[in-house]
């Protein structure tokens, strides 16, 4: 099993930095002390709410979410750490339409920053379905400091990994 799974695609100096921290065993603590504070967004409820207001403060013209959720399978499943979606469904002789946004469950105890990432990102994909340069450039207006979170979001997960063997 692959360690830097979460960072492929990235420089080599960049990993070399990675592995060097992962062997000195300072990773985690760098991590924690970056990112030392945790959110309140405990259930799907409150993780609506949340997704709701950065979508209304942001995206105020953009379709509205029929549902946010924390999803555990969506990591092992479909190797993703958010999903959004459009649901269609017939309901007598009219179709309906529904956006969903799935976060993986990882995220419940992630550090708040991290979760602002993973729903910036989701809701991003309300406006841009490809990954491209408007995607990000969505992103980095929504959180400012987005690609940071992005790498330290892999870093973390990487962590993770290496804690669970």
């Amino acid at each position: 099993m692959d360690a830097l799974k979460y960072l492929a695609g990235y420089p080599e100096p960049l990993l070399a930095q990675v592995r060097a921290l992962i062997d000195a065993d300072r990773l985690g603590p760098m991590l924690a002390e970056r990112y030392a504070e945790r959110h309140a967004v405990r259930n799907d409820g409150q993780l609506y709410d949340y997704v709701q207001a950065m979508k209304d403060r942001y995206l105020r013209k953009s379709v509205p979410l029929g549902k946010v959720v924390y999803d555990g399978k969506l990591q092992v499943v479909q190797h993703a750490l958010g999903t959004h979606t459009a649901i269609s469904r017939v309901h007598g002789g009219k179709l309906k339409a529904s956006r969903e946004i799935r976060i993986a469950s990882v995220f419940r105890d992630a550090p708040a920053e991290f979760l602002k990432m993973i729903v910036v990102h989701e809701l991003a994909h309300l406006k841009e379905t490809e990954h491209n340069k408007a995607f990000y450039q969505l992103c980095t207006h929504m959180a400012p400091d987005y690609h940071q979170l992005e790498l330290d979001l892999r870093l973390y997960l990487t962590q993770l990994d290496l804690e669970t063997r």
